[in-house]
């Protein structure tokens, strides 16, 4: 594989889009190639569709295998379900069927995705003239600014609520929580609704209530969240999953509220700030979050959890510790890829330190300006132009937001360079059309806490 453009710290790094694109080309060029069609069912019967075409069975069914096992890994991770459809090769239906069984390759997914849709996981194989449909929709949520209106920004160390009244932020504040380290959910329920009192004291009334929160949400209701990780199941069950709704509840009667992932409501921030669409956000920090606005302006209702989606096809690259994958997002743009790559850029960081502090070692390198440093963040950026160019396979793209603490100085600006010439050398066609952006500060703490609260539409 011959890259434009080279990270220089991973010889071995093996992009996703560069596959995708080599893999098609050599389906071509063999003549003997066949269609294969995968849908992704998930709630409320929403039915995403990815057409491709593979060699024909018997001819290279391991090749075969393991692309197609990396787009269905990439269409539960950015879409979202609990039900796989393969039409057209009953090969390669069979090969994802017990990659997706318990003590198969894919078996963290097959927990994750049945839990968040609280459906049994299942892979279905069929014939072309039977193959699944697209049936997608994305309702519009948020840019509503009518009324009087709670905005709540659910952090893992600090929660931000703010009170907004017709579009203007009239009161804001920040307190210092700690929701990862308590089991008692009551803790949480109290935290979030004394915010929530607090902001509504600023108002004559409450019109409606906003969430922006890290996790996975269907309906409102909490599915996955890192804010209540000490919380044992059954608690979870019986206090957590309606909490946000049971808030609104105490609030007053019948106030509107709406749930959404935190990097959905960044992507509808910027979307906003920037006055456009089709916005993807990526937060490179603890993790890699993602979040996603449409062509028309809507959260889609997706996943868009980037951190699981695959970027490098070299099975030899460092894998997950949760999920077990090799690949994936997190360990490319997040803290865990700086940290990585050091030793590769000759940099030694005392093993005690956190993750955080370690970060926060190699920051302070950049900011002296040692070249080893920034071969670190021109390694990320390489990882992130090529990324761009996978997502983009999967979302119709403008603008990129990149914010988190890994972009934050000239880091930052070094990993944007490097993605724009990656774009510019091996795909002109998307540096022509993709722009993108780093957030300035200022602008993404008050616009997301407008964001949040614009989520709800207030019925007249």
């Amino acid at each position: 594989m011959e890259l434009k453009v080279k990270a220089v710290l991973d010889e071995q790094f093996q992009p996703l889009a560069v596959v995708y694109r080599d893999f098609l080309s050599a389906v071509e060029a063999s003549g003997k190639a066949q269609e294969v069609v995968i849908g992704v069912e998930r709630n409320k019967g929403h039915v995403s569709v990815f057409k491709t075409k593979l060699f024909a069975d018997g001819v290279d069914d391991a090749a075969n295998f393991k692309f197609v096992e990396r787009i269905v890994k990439t269409m539960l991770w950015v879409r979202g379900g609990y039900k796989v459809t393969i039409a057209g090769s009953p090969l390669v239906a069979d090969y994802i069927k017990k990659a997706y069984t318990v003590g198969g390759l894919r078996e963290f997914d097959l927990g994750f995705m049945s839990r968040v849709y609280e459906s049994k996981f299942e892979v279905i194989g069929t014939t072309l003239e039977n193959a699944p449909v697209e049936k997608e929709s994305s309702e519009p949520v948020g840019r509503h600014l009518d009324g009087c209106r709670i905005g709540f920004d659910a952090g893992g160390s600090d929660r931000k609520v703010s009170a907004v009244v017709d579009g203007e932020t009239v009161y804001s504040e920040e307190v210092v929580w700690f929701p990862k380290t308590n089991s008692d959910p009551n803790y949480h329920y109290q935290g979030i609704l004394d915010a929530m009192k607090t902001a509504a004291s600023h108002m004559p009334r409450v019109d409606a209530i906003g969430v922006s929160s890290a996790g996975v949400y269907i309906d409102n209701k909490i599915m996955i969240g890192s804010l209540f990780l000490k919380v044992s199941d059954a608690d979870f069950e019986k206090h957590v999953k309606t909490m946000y709704l049971d808030v609104a509840k105490d609030l007053g009667k019948d106030i509107p509220i709406e749930v959404a992932n935190d990097g959905d409501v960044t992507a509808l921030a910027g979307a906003m700030d920037l006055d456009d669409v089709d916005v993807l956000g990526v937060a490179m920090g603890t993790s890699e979050a993602g979040g996603y606005v449409d062509e028309n302006g809507n959260i889609t209702g997706w996943l868009n959890e980037l951190a699981f989606v695959p970027v490098d096809y070299c099975e030899n690259a460092m894998r997950d510790e949760w999920s077990g994958d090799y690949g994936c997002g997190v360990k490319y743009f997040s803290q865990d890829a700086v940290i990585k790559l050091a030793p590769a850029a000759g940099i030694e960081i005392d093993p005690s330190l956190s993750p955080a502090e370690k970060l926060k070692v190699v920051q302070k390198l950049m900011e002296k300006g040692d070249e080893r440093a920034a071969k670190i963040y021109e390694t990320i950026g390489v990882y992130f132009g090529y990324a761009i160019a996978y997502y983009s396979i999967f979302y119709k793209i403008k603008h990129v937001l990149i914010m988190g603490r890994v972009t934050s100085g000239e880091g930052g600006s070094l990993i944007i360079a490097k993605a724009n010439e990656v774009l510019e050398k091996e795909y002109p066609e998307l540096a022509k059309t993709i722009k993108l952006n780093i957030p300035d500060e200022s602008s993404r703490r008050v616009g997301q806490s407008i964001a949040a609260a614009s989520l709800p539409e207030i019925k007249k």
